[in-house]
């Protein structure tokens, strides 16, 4: 037995969920960087208030693209560890082998169904004639890089649930410390403007895919990608697609809210609130994107684990995992109420910006003290293979509550609240979906929990 598959069946919950979720934490906040940075560079150009609200209107294809990379990703990964628990590491290798040469698929064609329709989709998602110059530019430069994010953002999860936290967190930082270098240098050096962040961010994703795609080929990773298996399998497919499909409805009806907001925030607050929205996007990142690095961390101890039928460190792992989440989240909550000056204050400087934004994040960012609660119960449905729960909950807050309440609320109320009416939708939506997850949580898994514990005492 090697050593990563000991630890994540016998070694200590509480070290490997910090050992693990750290780097995938670490991960995630390096991720942010990739969009953040190239933010914080643009609203500093001359006219950023204006190029800052043209990539935030492109940011919801971005969305897109990253979300058909956790389509594969995050549905293979899980089946993976499970197949790892199982002792069934060929089928493993089937699994990451398949969902290589289905990225490298899907990539090619998102390039070019979105390089076609990129003027009209742009125009759809809220751009304006004052805009859609700047959208357009970083569109299309980052649409060149798709191949390259599907890779580096789908493959990568392989790693972790491997038990190789660092080597996925040394993927993220990699890439976002040349975005880092590379956006300056591009924006203002080379005065490529809004095409020098996007040529930055492609370039960097590049250079992870390669790491990524370098440890898998090598001897260090336990799961190889097997070219017998790359000719993608219909039964494989499926079930990766078939446990992948929440995270992917997860991301792509993020871009959905973002369209929907961009939307209204432009019919009732022009470009200067879908700017705002842009900043706020930003820092919704910043708040979600560590509670995936938490989850991520706990994915694989609670794969491996329900795979090998060791249901109590399945549940020590979800309590300590629910805990953490929302200690996080209370956190934040905090922090966004009291400063959020500080936190506009990082993308831009201009007072009529701050004041708008400042004022939107305490109704926006109201309910996210008890969001760990949905991300905790949410990724765990995920990360013991249950597809369809987990569907049905990525579902709820988004399309059922957010997007409809989105467009509900301004009609409810008088001309000079609509544009606070748009933004209540948020913490509404927030609060309602988390206390819902919890019920269904702690319904059906009291149920699947005794029901193995039950089977478990027969057999032995």
């Amino acid at each position: 037995m090697t050593k990563a598959k000991m630890n994540l069946g016998e070694g200590s919950i509480g070290k490997l969920l910090i050992n693990l979720a750290f780097s995938a934490i670490i991960a995630q906040i390096v991720n942010v960087l990739y969009n953040i940075v190239d933010r914080i560079f643009i609203g500093r150009m001359a006219n950023g208030e204006i190029a800052m609200a043209g990539v935030g209107v492109a940011f919801p294809l971005l969305m897109i693209i990253s979300a058909f990379s956790a389509l594969i990703g995050m549905g293979g990964a899980p089946l993976a560890a499970i197949k790892m628990g199982e002792k069934d590491n060929d089928g493993a290798e089937k699994i990451i082998s398949n969902s290589f040469s289905t990225l490298v698929i899907i990539g090619v064609l998102c390039t070019i169904v979105f390089l076609i329709f990129r003027e009209n989709l742009l125009f759809a998602f809220g751009a304006s004639e004052a805009t859609i110059g700047y959208a357009m530019e970083y569109l299309t430069i980052y649409l060149l890089g798709t191949v390259f994010v599907q890779i580096a953002l789908g493959m990568n999860p392989f790693i972790n649930t491997q038990g190789f936290a660092k080597v996925g967190m040394y993927t993220v930082v990699i890439g976002a410390i040349i975005n880092i270098v590379l956006d300056p240098i591009f924006i203002f050096v080379f005065d490529l403007g809004v095409r020098g962040a996007a040529l930055a961010t492609i370039l960097s994703q590049f250079v992870s895919a390669i790491w990524v795609l370098f440890f898998l080929f090598s001897k260090k990773s336990i799961l190889k990608i097997r070219k017998e298996y790359l000719i993608p399998d219909f039964k494989v497919l499926l079930s990766i697609v078939a446990l992948g499909v929440s995270p992917f409805i997860m991301q792509a009806t993020e871009s959905i809210v973002l369209i929907s907001l961009n939307n209204q925030l432009q019919m009732y607050g022009g470009d200067l609130a879908v700017g705002a929205m842009t900043i706020m996007s930003s820092i919704m990142q910043i708040v979600t994107l560590p509670l995936l690095g938490l989850s991520q961390g706990a994915q694989p101890i609670i794969s491996y684990n329900f795979g090998a039928q060791n249901i109590k460190r399945v549940k020590r792992t979800f309590k300590l995992l629910l805990i953490s989440c929302l200690v996080y989240t209370i956190t934040m909550w905090a922090s966004l109420m009291i400063f959020p000056e500080f936190f506009v204050g990082i993308f831009n400087k201009k007072p009529e910006l701050i004041e708008i934004t400042a004022w939107g994040m305490k109704i926006y960012f109201a309910g996210i003290l008890i969001f760990g609660a949905q991300i905790a119960c949410q990724q765990t449905f995920l990360a013991l293979g249950q597809a369809k729960l987990s569907l049905i909950m990525a579902l709820l807050r988004k399309i059922v509550l957010l997007v409809p309440l989105i467009f509900i609320l301004p009609s409810l109320v008088s001309e000079g609240n609509k544009l606070m009416a748009v933004l209540c939708a948020e913490p509404i939506s927030d609060i309602l979906a988390a206390i819902t997850t919890v019920i269904v949580f702690t319904i059906f898994y009291k149920r699947t929990f005794t029901k193995n514990v039950e089977d478990n005492s027969k057999i032995t």
